[in-house]
């Protein structure tokens, strides 16, 4: 687990709630117009120093220095989470909610104010998509599955809304200068005579003549992604992508009004092991391609990492978890593009007629051509 500096100064909790100044109700945020909108007066209030934040560079962070715990006292957070019994999702909940759900996983959760110190985020992708958009996206992808039951469909459609979770990911930038030792293959042919009927047949046979080869490749790596939460699969989150990270928004608890945020689960040395093995399969493609010729070995590679630095981010996600007929299933939103994924329901009921009415087809084929013959 990554080390943090001496929390015992750290700051008060982070509190993402934000009252109205006209009738004291909580703000939200609101996607479509990216302003602070309470829902109960209607009063509106920009997101202080939103414009000049999005014309500043978001800082990268030192990964060693993270990793020897000296990361300035200003880059640790603290929130209030409790954390799901089922799935382990470390969720923020308004502090008068005293029993809910988890929004990863529909388990009944009993709140409470639990603590949970890290790395601030650094960085937030704040929603683009209101819950009515995300749900139609949802509602059309849930209609164009084939086999899905229709009263799950149905349930989805009447069901209550998607929750919109900011969940954590880290970015990675990494300067790579990696010196290889492999082998080029250059393929050439050789005549055969071999027998075929019975006959003499010349035939033209690939060979490879292998040369040694050695070499260096340079790469910089930037804002290389990987998911800092273990409560989603990774072929739900994956499938989510692209994100515009290039619409990031310096980090302003602001854009958190009215959403819930996961913790991250996964710690920034783990993270930073996954981006290696990305790192790594990028830099084995460099050197194919360096090596050249028409096929390739790689023997050994020998990487140096210049400066690490990383930052942590919140994308958004709208989420739903539905429970039917004693099952969960789960359904992720792009809170930027709509694009949809999860679980994949089927009907047995469905499936059942369609291979009956294949079998019926199948029939009526064969008695056909039986008939003609």
């Amino acid at each position: 687990m990554t080390e943090l500096p001496d929390l015992s100064r750290a700051p008060a909790p982070v509190d993402h709630r934000f009252p109205c100044d006209n009738c004291g109700a909580d703000f939200r945020f609101d996607p479509a117009a990216g302003t602070l909108t309470c829902d109960h007066c209607g009063n509106t209030s920009s997101i202080e120093g939103t414009r000049a934040r999005a014309r500043t560079a978001i800082a990268e962070l030192d990964y060693r220095a993270a990793l020897d715990a000296n990361l300035p006292q200003t880059e640790i957070e603290e929130t209030r989470v409790s954390i799901c019994p089922n799935c382990a999702a470390q969720v923020e909940f308004d502090a008068d909610i005293h029993a809910s759900e988890c929004p990863f996983c529909a388990t009944p959760v009993v709140t409470n104010t639990g603590a949970h110190r890290h790395i601030k985020p650094r960085g937030v992708l704040p929603f683009a998509l209101s819950e009515p958009e995300a749900h139609a996206s949802m509602n059309e992808w849930l209609g164009g599955l084939w086999f899905a039951p229709n009263g799950l469909q149905a349930y989805a459609r009447k069901g209550r809304s998607l929750q919109g979770i900011y969940v954590p990911y880290w970015t990675f930038d990494a300067d790579t200068r990696s010196a290889y030792t492999g082998e080029r293959g250059t393929v050439y042919y050789e005549t055969r005579t071999v027998m075929r009927d019975g006959d003499p047949t010349q035939v033209q046979v690939a060979k490879v003549r292998w040369a040694r080869t050695r070499g260096k490749v340079a790469r910089f790596f930037d804002d290389v992604l990987v998911l800092g939460s273990t409560s989603l699969p990774k072929r739900f989150t994956n499938a989510l992508e692209p994100w515009d990270l290039s619409a990031l928004q310096p980090y302003a608890p602001e854009f958190l009004a009215g959403f819930r945020a996961e913790g991250y689960s996964v710690e920034l040395k783990d993270a930073f092991g996954e981006a290696r093995v990305y790192m790594d399969h990028v830099i084995a493609r460099d050197i194919r391609f360096d090596i050249g010729g028409d096929r390739q070995r790689i023997h050994t590679v020998d990487t140096k990492l210049g400066a690490v630095t990383f930052k942590h981010i919140l994308l958004p996600v709208w989420l739903a978890a539905y429970k039917y007929r004693g099952d969960t299933y789960r359904f992720v939103v792009n809170g930027r593009t709509g694009r949809v994924q999860g679980e994949r329901p089927y009907s047995k009921g469905k499936i059942a007629l369609a291979v009956l009415a294949g079998l019926l087809v199948a029939g009526a084929i064969g008695y056909a051509l039986a008939m003609q013959g």
